[in-house]
């Protein structure tokens, strides 16, 4: 019972309310909706990248890392200034 309650007070600063852009995760969402121009193909794409997971990857790198650097540093890795 202890264990539980003191990862759930250390995970507390994960869920801190930074909601960034996610310009990582919102660049491949982007990158497969213009893959091809049959919605079939760019369905089949997406259930790829959803199975093999790197729209998971993508999110949490996003959220856990890019967006971190950037609110703590003012400025998004993803822009590439």
């Amino acid at each position: 019972m202890k264990k539980a309650l003191v990862a759930a007070v250390l995970s507390l600063g994960l869920f801190s309310s930074c909601l960034g852009p996610n310009k990582l995760f919102n660049k491949l969402h982007d990158w497969n909706l213009g893959a091809t121009q049959d919605r079939w193909a760019n369905e089949g794409i997406f259930l790829v990248l959803s199975i093999v997971p790197v729209y998971s990857l993508s999110y949490a790198i996003d959220v856990v890392i890019l967006n971190s650097i950037e609110f703590w540093s003012g400025k998004n890795p993803m822009d590439g200034k």
